[in-house]
């Protein structure tokens, strides 16, 4: 009994070192998710790639389940969009700020937050690192809903990791859907 007790006690003392933060911060008004990876490869090649979307988001995660259907147009008020069929088409986000190879801002709901009363600003930037780029991506969402938008934290939190997984993949193995490390939080 005084052994299981002191392991339990140790798993929880341990717990925060080994699990990495998967959310900034979280409430009922909204949360912030911010996710930083290191990518081998120079800033403005990760910032080409990530803005070639189609080519490792996944399918998964789409209305149209064809991610080549996506695409980012490369200017301010431009359009991170989704084409559907019969000239149908899904506005996801929208180019705010845009210094190529540095830093891009865009403001909109992804996925499921676009049905709910939800805003979001997401920031990614592209810095040099030791081996290549350092890309931190900062999604912050406000909104209400009768459940709170905190219980929409976590799971927007893992498909984001998986995604940036995917262009980590893409980038330094040519193949977004390898198996691979997921990407490591702050």
């Amino acid at each position: 009994m005084a052994r299981n007790l002191m392991a339990v006690l140790i798993v929880c003392l341990l717990a925060p070192a080994l699990a990495p933060a998967e959310v900034k911060d979280s409430s009922a008004n909204g949360f912030t998710i911010t996710i930083t990876l290191n990518i081998q490869a120079p800033p403005e090649n990760v910032y080409e790639r990530f803005m070639r979307i189609g080519n490792w988001w996944s399918p998964e995660h789409t209305f149209s389940r064809d991610a080549h259907n996506l695409s980012i147009e490369e200017k301010a008020g431009g359009c991170w969009c989704e084409k559907l069929p019969n000239q149908g088409g899904v506005r996801h986000m929208q180019v705010v700020y845009l210094a190529p190879g540095k830093r891009i801002v865009m403001n909109g709901g992804l996925g499921p937050l676009q049905s709910v009363a939800a805003a979001g600003a997401m920031e990614i930037t592209f810095a040099p690192a030791e081996g290549g780029t350092k890309m931190k991506m900062t999604y912050a969402v406000m909104g209400y809903q009768p459940a709170g938008m905190n219980t929409w934290a976590a799971p927007i939190d893992s498909v984001l990791t998986e995604q940036l997984t995917r262009l980590k993949n893409f980038v330094e193995k040519g193949d977004p859907a390898l198996k691979a490390e997921p990407a490591p939080k702050p």
